[in-house]
């Protein structure tokens, strides 16, 4: 199992206390820092069966000035969050080829 995680987060912080309450074995990524690639996006959105758009913080400053009201293609959406990881909704928990968004904390129990 895995996290993708940025410590600086409340939701984050709460989904990784559920993971280390849980017992399992997991991994943490901290993401911010070892950003995603683009095929790990790519990988990430089928687990999660969502659309690149789906997995976007669109409150986040950088997504307004950069990228809000500009025609983007998926493969454009999945470049600026492996170049900007800080747009990558979060945590991402990750187990058996399936994954989920800890938002809210409850979606976690749904993987492990």
């Amino acid at each position: 199992m895995k996290i993708y995680h940025n410590n600086r987060c409340r939701k984050s912080r709460e989904g990784l206390s559920i993971l280390e309450k849980s017992g399992e074995d997991f991994e943490i990524v901290s993401y911010l820092e070892t950003p995603p690639t683009v095929k790990e996006l790519k990988e990430l959105l089928k687990m999660l069966d969502m659309s690149p758009i789906e997995l976007v913080r669109k409150n986040e400053s950088i997504w307004k000035e950069q990228f809000k009201g500009k025609e983007l293609s998926d493969t454009d959406i999945i470049q600026a969050m492996s170049m900007n990881p800080k747009l990558i909704e979060r945590p991402i928990i990750v187990k058996n080829n399936k994954a989920v968004i800890g938002r809210p904390a409850e979606n976690i129990y749904k993987i492990i």
